[in-house]
């Protein structure tokens, strides 16, 4: 019994935290003018590679000549600091937003409200997961791919694929992998300071090199590349900003 009134105070707490956060995002997107009005969102979600693969995404964009903002870290953020870097983005005159979405920010509403345009998932590894259980990791992404985003990239070789292969974009839906999904991984070449990969994305064959080393970097390119095709950009651009990309 004790144990179940327990379990109550703590939805019950966690329920009135969750209007709280909703209403927060409200008065701050009135607040900054709701500059997403005039931007798109990319959201880069999963356990590991999240920041790797928005800092691609970053410099892709940047390579076309778009005016482009990245919010990348693998810890969650506030909901204050997430509005008042779209309010910022948009007055410095960007296209685009990229950002990392961690599970714990869904789970606190950080995201509530805001379009999404582009849905990716990086990879889900049980072993990245914190104060989460799987069941509970799945339910919070899923609160993203529910904010219905007009392109979903999913990760077809993930271990865990079929505990978010039904999330699907509006207009499409772009997998990745070394099998059986649109962009196709078809060799790879590790190097100490680097790596290179061989893609394919139907018929086309292309070759992306970063100076990210480790067969983790191969899958993150892969990603980097369907959002990129997802967003109807030119191969010459995604082989340019994905070598532009340096960890420091």
């Amino acid at each position: 019994m004790a144990k179940r009134e327990d379990n109550q105070r703590k939805n019950k707490k966690g329920g009135l935290k969750n209007k709280t956060q909703k209403i927060k995002a409200k008065l701050l997107k009135s607040y900054y003018g709701n500059p997403m009005r005039d931007m798109k969102l990319i959201a880069i979600t999963g356990t590991t590679g999240k920041t790797i693969v928005a800092h691609y995404v970053h410099e892709i964009l940047r390579a076309t000549g778009e005016q482009v903002a990245v919010l990348a870290s693998d810890q969650p953020f506030k909901l204050g600091m997430l509005h008042k870097f779209l309010s910022d983005a948009w007055k410095a005159g960007a296209n685009y937003v990229v950002v990392t979405v961690p599970a714990e920010g869904l789970r606190d509403n950080v995201f509530y409200g805001l379009p999404v345009y582009l849905a990716a998932m990086t990879n889900f590894t049980t072993a990245g997961l914190n104060n989460m259980t799987p069941e509970e990791y799945v339910e919070n992404e899923k609160t993203l791919f529910d904010m219905k985003p007009s392109i979903v990239v999913l990760n077809h070789d993930d271990l865990n694929y079929e505990s978010f292969c039904d999330f699907k974009g509006t207009d499409r839906t772009i997998t990745y992998g070394q099998s059986s999904a649109d962009v196709k991984i078809l060799n790879s070449k590790l190097y100490s300071k680097g790596t290179e990969a061989t893609l394919s994305i139907r018929s086309d064959i292309m070759s992306v090199a970063t100076f990210v080393p480790g067969e983790v970097a191969v899958s993150y390119m892969a990603c980097a590349v369907a959002i990129a095709n997802g967003l109807g950009i030119d191969e010459k651009h995604i082989i340019d900003g994905i070598a532009e990309y340096s960890p420091e």
